[in-house]
């Protein structure tokens, strides 16, 4: 490992390799803020409410769209659902295997796709509300609120992950969506 390496890591041991590229961070960033301008700071029937549910499922079309030809940890391939192989994953973090994964690992796969798929039924329901066929129906209104509290009990469950990934790697919380890198510690087993 050459001394720049060990500067940039911060631990001696470890090499830094590029994971995210800037157009998956913008787009993550950007859907993290419309969540939160939708879920704290806008009136919830307001007309800007609506503009940003539609920002926040354009960013996810566009996230989709990236992973057909973005870079490889980008490639939607990278990270397919997979049940089977995210009990596998959760099997060798309980017996203290590390793996190091420059995508999403199985189990923050399915999280992905869930998110994904939340931000899908808000913008049906959310467009179903505003439409005459639909308009004061109060199941597509509790449907509609019940997506949204599993979006935001996903997302605490998906910072957790966060937070158990950077504590099992030694990387800091979040640094690989924020600066784009990921620590790799030496000898460990990279997917």
């Amino acid at each position: 490992m050459t001394a720049a390496e060990n500067m940039e890591t911060g631990r001696e041991g470890a090499r830094s390799v590029r994971a995210w590229d800037p157009l998956v961070r913008l787009l993550h960033w950007t859907l993290v803020t419309a969540i939160l301008l939708n879920a704290v700071v806008l009136e919830e029937e307001s007309r800007i409410h609506e503009y940003v549910g539609w920002i926040a499922l354009g960013v996810v079309v566009t996230r989709m769209a990236w992973g057909l030809i973005g870079s490889k940890p980008a490639r939607l391939r990278s990270f397919l659902p997979n049940p089977r192989a995210a009990l596998r994953h959760g099997a060798e973090l309980l017996r203290g295997e590390k793996t190091v994964h420059l995508s999403h690992n199985p189990i923050g796969a399915l999280m992905v796709w869930n998110l994904w798929a939340c931000i899908g039924g808000l913008a049906a329901t959310g467009y179903m509300m505003g439409t005459i066929q639909f308009f004061g129906m109060e199941w597509v209104e509790e449907l509609h609120e019940a997506i949204f509290g599993w979006l935001i009990a996903s997302i605490v469950l998906h910072l957790g992950g966060v937070l158990l990934d950077a504590l099992l790697s030694g990387d800091t919380p979040g640094a690989p969506m924020t600066r784009g890198r990921r620590r790799i510690p030496d000898g460990a087993r990279v997917e």
